[in-house]
């Protein structure tokens, strides 16, 4: 997530540098064929552009408003799981009661395998989300590098860990295993049946979080929306420069790109935003969310080996 007030011009020109050159051989094109090839019938009605100019500007808001709603929802959907992790911290810490009171070490390792383990789901739904590789070596720069497995070792065993690295949906597994850890609990008596209860609702909450984060993933923003966007942008592009050639003569090619660049920076605007689990610069800032998620657990628990969380890479927060 981009965090800083103004972004590095040299990643938006990467972006933008090939179709801002079709631009600029096409506005240069355009004034040699009109002032030295006196071709002045080469031009376009300016009320043409001006109509496709608006319902252009119309398209791309409606399709940058949609991009943003699956971003928004992304955040929604991690902001509640960080609500309902503090939540299982407390539950499994507070509820838990040993009746006999001989059990205090056994249980209290039972309390910090639920908590732990939730960390690592947490980390391995993260993990999970972001399973890619960067587009390009701008991307490639700004990767967010704590992107595997191996972040979740320490919350788990040894033999819990070797399972879960070869399942298919790790953080899946690892719920199943909460609930089967809760079935132990309530089997030594740790849990009543009211408690046993109230944590699995929690627990299930974990899975909508899951399921909903998927949903965004696999389902892909509508193609069309960004199909068409990008021919009517370039449409739009082409047909600019022999509006304004007559009447600004040469003024008409920074004027043409100016343009041009508004329209190209609003279509990418909203394809940078649709897909909000890439691990790109303007995504839902997974790795942070999921830091703070761990920190508050572990005090929590009393572990003192907190989180460093990682700071902005060029105003940017993973």
């Amino acid at each position: 997530m981009i965090v800083s007030r103004s972004i590095k011009w040299r990643h938006v020109l990467f972006y933008t540098w090939k179709s801002m050159l079709y631009f600029a051989v096409l506005s240069v094109v355009a004034y040699v064929l009109h002032h030295k090839f006196d071709m002045e019938r080469l031009t376009v009605p300016f009320n043409a552009i001006a109509t496709l100019s608006t319902a252009l500007a119309i398209f791309l808001g409606f399709k940058n408003n949609s991009a943003y709603d699956r971003w928004w929802e992304a955040r929604k959907i991690w902001g509640m799981l960080v609500n309902y992790s503090r939540a299982w911290g407390r539950e499994v810490m507070t509820l838990a009661v040993d009746p006999v009171g001989d059990e205090p070490e056994e249980m209290w390792n039972w309390q910090r395998s639920l908590v732990y383990r939730h960390i690592a789901f947490v980390h391995a739904l993260r993990v999970n989300l972001r399973e890619r590789h960067p587009y390009n070596e701008i991307e490639e720069e700004l990767f967010e590098t704590l992107n595997h497995f191996d972040e979740i070792r320490p919350f788990l065993t040894e033999d819990e860990f070797d399972e879960v690295v070869h399942k298919r949906n790790a953080p899946n597994y690892l719920l199943m295993n909460q609930g089967r850890d809760l079935k132990h609990g309530y089997e030594r008596g740790w849990l009543s049946d009211y408690r046993y209860v109230r944590l699995g609702e929690t627990l299930n909450e974990f899975h909508n979080h899951q399921g909903m984060s998927e949903r965004i993933k696999n389902t892909p923003f509508p193609r069309p929306y960004s199909f068409f966007s990008r021919v009517f942008v370039f449409l739009h592009g082409t047909l600019v420069p022999f509006a304004f050639i007559e009447d600004l003569g040469l003024f008409n090619i920074p004027l043409s790109l100016l343009i041009n660049f508004v329209f190209l920076s609003l279509d990418q605007i909203g394809e940078r935003t649709e897909d909000p689990f890439e691990n790109r610069p303007d995504d839902t800032p997974l790795t942070a969310i999921s830091l703070t998620i761990e920190e508050n657990l572990k005090e929590m628990i009393g572990d003192e080996n907190l989180p460093i969380k990682p700071p902005p890479v060029e105003g940017v927060v993973f």
